[in-house]
């Protein structure tokens, strides 16, 4: 992975943090801290709706130029990072010459290259209990509002919930069943979170959609090889060739103009 650097200077949503940090570390493209952010958090073991829909909506974010943010953790996090790539940024509870969860690796090392990942550690510095809660109150402040896909009672979600509280930040949940996902039943409940009944309308509250600002349609304005595009992001490459929107000749990948 890349060398980190210092950013400077930290980002303005910092500034009212009771705790800011005195450094931030970074891999990648600090433009995306310039977007309009939305953060979103989870359950490590989601079921499969909370994990269909955390990517769905990532997706819409990102297609409306919206970088989301996330804690590079399994489960939720991951699927955020993944469904918003490459306008997402990651928060990390240590250096950023870690990888941890080492099952994020081969995300995490995309991330560092085409996307951000964030960390007030140094290098060399291991992810603690602590850690994780310092990292939570980063992954709240960057965004505009916080989004909890789904969370169980007294979960690390929740603290993520407090600092929301703290910080006057909207709370939005997604729909689950009465026995699944009890925290956020609870913030309902409690009128402490508004319920996101149409993932594309919640989207628009953020940014318009406008296929020229699709960033793999972008990368792919410029013909790049095949190869190039299968790691720049394989999953749209697939679905894009589907849909007819690009055309692979000749080892290149190019636009459809129908």
């Amino acid at each position: 992975m890349l060398s980190s650097e210092v950013l400077y200077p930290l980002p303005s949503e910092f500034d009212t943090l009771k705790n800011p940090p005195s450094k931030i570390f970074y891999k990648g493209k600090t433009s995306l801290l310039n977007a309009r952010k939305v953060s979103i958090v989870g359950a490590r073991k989601a079921y499969a709706y909370s994990r269909n829909m955390t990517q769905t909506l990532a997706r819409e974010l990102s297609k409306r130029g919206v970088s989301v943010i996330s804690g590079a953790a399994m489960g939720i996090d991951a699927l955020a990072h993944e469904g918003a790539f490459p306008n997402t940024i990651a928060v990390l509870a240590n250096g950023l010459d870690i990888i941890y969860p080492k099952v994020n690796r081969n995300l995490l090392a995309k991330m560092a290259e085409s996307s951000l990942i964030l960390s007030e550690y140094e290098d060399g510095e291991k992810a603690r209990a602590y850690s994780f809660v310092h990292r939570n109150r980063l992954v709240v402040a960057l965004g505009e509002v916080l989004v909890v896909a789904q969370a169980d009672l007294n979960s690390g979600s929740m603290r993520s919930v407090e600092f929301a509280l703290e910080m006057g930040k909207k709370i939005y949940v997604l729909p689950h069943r009465m026995d699944e996902s009890q925290a956020t039943l609870k913030l309902l409940d409690e009128g402490k979170a508004e319920l996101i009944t149409n993932i594309k309308n919640f989207a628009d509250k953020f940014g318009s959609l406008h296929e020229e600002r699709d960033p793999f349609l972008q990368f792919c304005s410029k013909s790049p090889t095949y190869e190039e595009v299968l790691a720049f992001d394989s999953n749209k490459l697939f679905e894009y060739e589907l849909l007819g929107k690009i055309k692979v000749l000749n080892g290149n990948v190019f636009l459809n103009n129908l």
